[in-house]
C-alpha cells in the first residue's frame, strides 16, 4: 500500500513544486476537525439539549478574547513547548514569553506542526472547542474564557506599560 505522502506527491504534483506542502495531511486535518464536529453535532441532537436561538453578545465578546489567547499560548507560549516539541523546532525567542518555532517532518508530522505554530489556524480549533463548552458547560466555559479574557487584557497591559518606561 502506497504511504500518503506518496499519494499526496502524485495527487498535488505541480501545485507547489518549490515547496513541499502536505496538502493530503491538510485534508487528514480538515477531515479530523470535520469528524470532530459531526460527532458533537450528532450527541449534541441525541442529547435532547436545544440550540439557543443566538448567542449572547457578551459571550461572543467573551469567547472571541478567550479563543485569541487561547491559540496564541498553543501556538507561541514557551511553557506551551512541550505540546509543539514533537512537530516543531524552536527557532529563538519571540514576543513576551512566546517562542518562534517552525513545522518540521514531512506529511502529517509537518501538517500538525504547522497548525500548532499558528495562532490564525487554532483558532478555528479553539472557537469550535469553545462554543461547544458554552451550549454543553456554560458556567464553566464562561470561567475558564474569562480566565483566558483576564490574562489577554493583562498581556495588554504588560505591553503597554513596558512602552510607556521606554519612551520615559
Amino acid at each position: 500500500m502506497p504511504s500518503l505522502q506518496a499519494e499526496e506527491t502524485k495527487l498535488f504534483a505541480g501545485h507547489s513544486p518549490d515547496q513541499e506542502r502536505p496538502l493530503g495531511s491538510y485534508g487528514v486535518l480538515m477531515s479530523a476537525f470535520l469528524t470532530l464536529a459531526g460527532g458533537f453535532t450528532a450527541w449534541f441532537r441525541r442529547s435532547g439539549r436545544q440550540l439557543p436561538e443566538r448567542v449572547e453578545d457578551r459571550d461572543l465578546v467573551l469567547l472571541t478574547l478567550a479563543s485569541h489567547k487561547a491559540s496564541r499560548l498553543i501556538a507561541k507560549d514557551r511553557v506551551t513547548s512541550t505540546i509543539r516539541a514533537p512537530f516543531t523546532r524552536y527557532e529563538g525567542a519571540a514576543g513576551p514569553g512566546e517562542v518562534t518555532e517552525q513545522a518540521r517532518g514531512r506529511g502529517l508530522r509537518r501538517a500538525i506542526g504547522e497548525l500548532l505554530v499558528c495562532p490564525y489556524c487554532l483558532g478555528m480549533w479553539t472557537s469550535a472547542a469553545l462554543t461547544a463548552g458554552l451550549l454543553v458547560a456554560p458556567r464553566f466555559t464562561r470561567w475558564l474564557s474569562s480566565v483566558l479574557a483576564i490574562f489577554f487584557g493583562a498581556d495588554v497591559l504588560q505591553i503597554a506599560y513596558k512602552k510607556a518606561e521606554q519612551s520615559l
